[in-house]
């Protein structure tokens, strides 16, 4: 047995007590007992034939587990419940130790995270008793703190390392289905870690990622031809972005014809890699013609690690110099780094707004989207990886948590019904709502997801929007996918100009009357002798109204309740100076997303002393009472 797939099946079945329950003897039957009839299995599978061994074992556990999955929801349930069934949460609804869905479903509620904010304060400030699980709180995971103000804490246990990693390990398999030798070559991920912070109580609070990447899981890895990295440990685990990220790019261009795929977390942090490439070029061309080390980056671990990289190569240096100094930066990806065969980076929900300029500097290279995750849990992963953005689903892995789902049209009922993993409908949205391990019981994550078909027993995920991302000026409500659709109708009038919105973000202007909707738009003008005029710009402002809901043009055209909506373009680099200032304040590098709405009045401020130009709609949009809603 390889030994990385030894490690993964070891975690699952021996290490951790965890895994001597019923559920995980039913894994072990599957997936142990005969690792021919496995393979054998898989080869004719829905998922396609595998490239190893370890492939078709990874695979036949997504098989499995997908075949099984109201099985596995129910033992996992189960398991939770018994557990923890001593805690001071679960005692507070008196359960008395059940742990069938029908107790659980009578007598624990809904809860959001303002809910458990007094039991995660007292853990937080060092209360060691089992509040929330029975296994000891090991740290706290914090959300990107982008989409809805101050960071959250969300309690984890030592094991979750487990879980998560058993997810990464899918990854690769379901990969090599489609993207045929990768073990060629290696991967250019920039990967960065936060510095963590403590609560009063001891506990560390930081990002997922940084606590994977800190974990022995990431850091003392075995040896995968499928999971090579250029950029090596030091570099990822230094919490200074500049240097980390200067020395990962200064790798990935000594291996630039190594480079089989290329990525980040997320659309956003891999764009911002190519800016960091326009800023820096000149100096670490110098360095590779010299090969030595930019005297800024002074980490001892990086600069040992990259002393075992560098040397001189002047022929290199050049061909940076050449391909850099030109003014076109279309397809500089490829040009770099040739044989790139797709971008490893999450381009849906607010992300999908990424992807023309990703276009742009990849040539048209395909990007693949390969799991689904947060910091309260990890959920899922796609099955087709290569599909279109527009068509990324995640398969829900049983195995992760219990999962329920609150139906979107039934959220405001004052006793809604959730409903289970295998009984979702095809075409209907929902609320995720999960139950955890680590403590986290009928917990509301806040992601609206859409289902869009069934592999084998589990349903498969289209992710819609995060929850409560609005603009508000009346009674319109706006929300996140919307005004990306509105964004995306208006961008269609800049194409004649070769323009493009490389980010934006928005704001309910209320201080004029009737308030109105700004919008703020950083332009990438490919052409500067065929820019935009203001005209078709007031006409952007337009076709983003025509395309928002009828109660928004209501309020325009009939209520008079509405201002007409704004445009405001800032100069090139403001939306990263706007990361910079949300890192500064403790914002993960690897999740950190433009924020869609704002109203923090330092981020105002910086947005409007960027501001170039402003355009407003120049008529108002269509409306007739017969479209009401």
């Amino acid at each position: 047995m390889h030994k990385n797939l030894s490690i993964y099946f070891n975690f699952s079945f021996v290490k951790l007590n965890l895994y001597k329950n019923t559920f995980y003897k039913f894994k072990q039957l599957h997936l142990l007992a005969n690792t021919k009839m496995a393979v054998d299995s898989v080869l004719s599978s829905p998922l396609g034939p595998p490239v190893c061994e370890k492939d078709a074992k990874a695979l036949q556990f997504i098989e499995d587990m997908t075949r099984n999955a109201d099985i596995i929801q129910e033992k996992v349930l189960g398991e939770i419940l018994t557990r923890n069934a001593n805690t001071e949460y679960l005692k507070r609804f008196k359960l008395n130790g059940a742990n069938d869905r029908e107790t659980f479903k009578t007598k624990l509620p809904m809860v959001t995270y303002e809910d458990l904010q007094p039991e995660i304060q007292r853990i937080a400030n060092g209360d060691r008793s089992p509040i929330l699980s029975a296994h000891p709180i090991s740290e706290f995971l914090t959300s990107s703190g982008t989409s809805a103000g101050e960071r959250k804490l969300m309690p984890t246990i030592k094991e979750e390392l487990d879980r998560r990693q058993l997810l990464y390990s899918l990854l690769m398999p379901v990969m090599n289905l489609y993207v045929p030798g990768l073990d060629k070559g290696k991967g250019l991920y920039f990967l960065f870690v936060k510095s963590e912070t403590e609560t009063p109580g001891g506990l560390l609070a930081r990002p997922v990622l940084t606590s994977y990447y800190k974990s022995e899981h990431f850091k003392t890895r075995p040896y995968d031809p499928y999971m090579v990295y250029t950029s090596p440990n030091e570099a990822i685990l230094c919490s200074d972005s500049y240097q980390s990220m200067y020395s990962q790019m200064l790798c990935g261009m000594y291996e630039r014809k190594s480079v089989l795929r290329l990525g980040a977390v997320f659309a956003s942090g891999l764009l911002r890699a190519i800016r960091f490439l326009q800023l820096n070029w000149r100096q670490l061309a110098e360095d590779i013609r010299d090969g030595s080390l930019n005297s800024k980056v002074t980490d001892p671990g990086i600069r040992s690690a990259m002393g075992r990289v560098m040397k001189p190569d002047p022929e290199l240096a050049d061909f940076i110099v050449a391909e850099c100094e030109k003014d076109q930066w279309e397809g500089i990806i490829t040009r770099i780094w040739p044989n790139t065969k797709y971008l490893d980076v999450i381009v849906t929900g607010a992300m999908a707004q990424y992807i023309p300029t990703l276009d742009f500097y990849s040539g048209g290279l395909p990007c693949a989207c390969t799991m689904y995750a947060s910091s309260e849990c990890y959920f899922g992963l796609n099955l087709n990886p290569m599909c279109k953005p527009s068509e990324v689903s995640y398969t829900i892995m049983p195995n992760m948590a219990y999962f329920e789902f609150l139906p979107l049209d039934s959220a405001r009922d004052s006793d809604p019904q959730l409903v289970d993993l295998v009984d979702v409908e095809v075409g209907k949205e929902y609320e995720l709502v999960i139950t955890t391990y680590a403590g986290l019981y009928r917990y509301r994550v806040g992601d609206i997801l859409r289902v869009t078909g069934i592999h084998n027993s589990a349903p498969q995920f289209h992710f819609v929007r995060r929850k409560n991302v609005l603009l508000s000026i009346d009674a319109d409500k706006t929300d996140e996918s919307e005004l990306q659709r509105a964004v995306d109708s208006a961008t269609q009038l800049l194409k004649d100009y070769n323009t493009s919105v490389v980010e934006y973000t928005s704001y309910a202007d209320t201080t004029t009357i009737p308030g109105h909707y700004v919008i703020y738009w950083e332009l990438l003008v490919k052409d500067s002798g065929n820019s935009p005029p203001s005209h078709v710009l007031n006409e952007c402002c337009l076709s983003m109204e025509e395309s928002l809901n009828s109660v928004y043009r209501q309020g325009r055209v009939a209520d008079n309740s509405i201002g007409a909506l704004e445009i405001r373009v800032v100069k090139s680099g403001t939306f990263e100076e706007l990361m910079d200032y949300a890192i500064s304040r403790g914002a993960s590098i690897n999740q950190y997303k433009v924020p869609r709405c704002v109203n923090f009045t330092p981020i105002m401020e910086l947005l409007d002393s960027r501001v170039v130009s402003a355009h407003f709609s120049p008529r108002l949009p269509h409306w007739t009472p017969e479209r009401r809603r």
